[in-house]
């Protein structure tokens, strides 16, 4: 997978040699490319931002130095025409991170490679699919583990991290006539900019790549990965500090510990996440609502007969 993130704070982003995200880099699963906006700034101050029209607090982030960056990072030849979010919107659930209200950036950091206009790599040809520009908004539709999962088979990914009040919505509504956009959010909060967003956003895709885990199977039985938050896990030793570990989970018998996990991830998300149960409610069995009635929750199942 190819990623380019555009952002006035291109040092935000050092953590992407870290962990499983640096050695998926390293073995080639994944090509980042960090760039500074200010590289297409054209004045003696580097100037990225302005005064809203109609008034109001705070400063926009001005269109030229966004449609350079994006022409030089998504050459029209490399893109295909495209439209808003074709498969995403349509799910309900979006991705990414509030770009709220921002102190001003000074000009300093240092350009990074690649940041100089020149065609990524990988940026293809005319008729490989276009890439998908993800927008960090509070705005936005909401990321979710479905939403992670389809970004994930995204073959090139622009994040474009707004600052102090967001990017001029013209930069999104032209960019949408070349390739599809993906304005996102991580939840009902404002950050100070859209990089952090970009950070969670990048963990939650680059674990889901082919190869990245030592395990694929862990993936299978994670919070989310069915509708419902993950039971809770144990190691050595089997007593600490006056705590057992539950005793099914040293008994051997796998059918039971697959229910003892099945039965503590419906609890769990009656407790945390009633609203991720109220959706799962279809997929439940007798067993699952016999389980969560014993503890207090009652659930009722939608009539199939409507």
């Amino acid at each position: 997978m190819r990623v380019d993130i555009i952002t006035i704070f291109p040092e935000y982003f050092g953590p992407l040699d870290l962990s499983l995200i640096g050695r998926a880099r390293a073995a080639g699963l994944l090509d980042i490319a960090v760039h500074d906006l200010r590289t297409w700034t054209h004045d003696v101050h580097r100037t990225v931002d302005d005064t809203p029209y109609g008034g109001g607090p705070g400063m926009v982030m001005r269109p030229e130095p966004w449609g350079e960056a994006l022409d030089a990072l998504v050459p029209a030849p490399a893109v295909a025409a495209g439209g808003s979010d074709p498969d995403l919107a349509g799910a309900g659930e979006a991705a990414s991170a509030g770009a709220g209200n921002a102190e001003p950036a000074g000009a300093g950091g240092a350009e990074p490679a690649g940041a100089g206009g020149a065609e990524p790599a990988g940026a293809g040809g005319a008729d490989a699919a276009p890439a998908r520009l993800v927008v960090p908004t509070p705005a936005g539709e909401r990321f979710t583990q479905a939403m992670a999962n389809r970004l994930a088979g995204e073959r090139h990914l622009v994040f474009a991290c707004g600052r102090y009040e967001g990017i001029d919505q013209r930069v999104l509504d032209h960019a949408a006539t070349r390739m599809p956009v993906s304005e996102v959010s991580l939840g009902d909060y404002v950050l100070f900019g859209g990089e952090v967003a970009v950070l969670v956003m990048l963990e939650a895709i680059t674990r889901l790549l082919p190869g990245v885990l030592g395990n694929a199977e862990s993936l299978a039985d994670e919070s989310h990965a069915h509708g419902l938050l993950e039971a809770p896990g144990y190691t050595k030793p089997a007593r600490w500090r006056g705590l057992d570990v539950p005793d099914v989970l040293r008994s051997g018998d796998h059918a039971r510990i697959a229910r003892w996990r099945r039965d503590q991830a419906l609890l769990r998300t009656a407790r945390r996440r009633p609203d991720l149960l109220a959706r799962a409610v279809a997929e439940l069995d007798d067993r699952d609502l016999a389980v969560l009635a014993g503890a207090g929750f009652r659930i009722e199942q939608p009539d199939m007969a409507k």
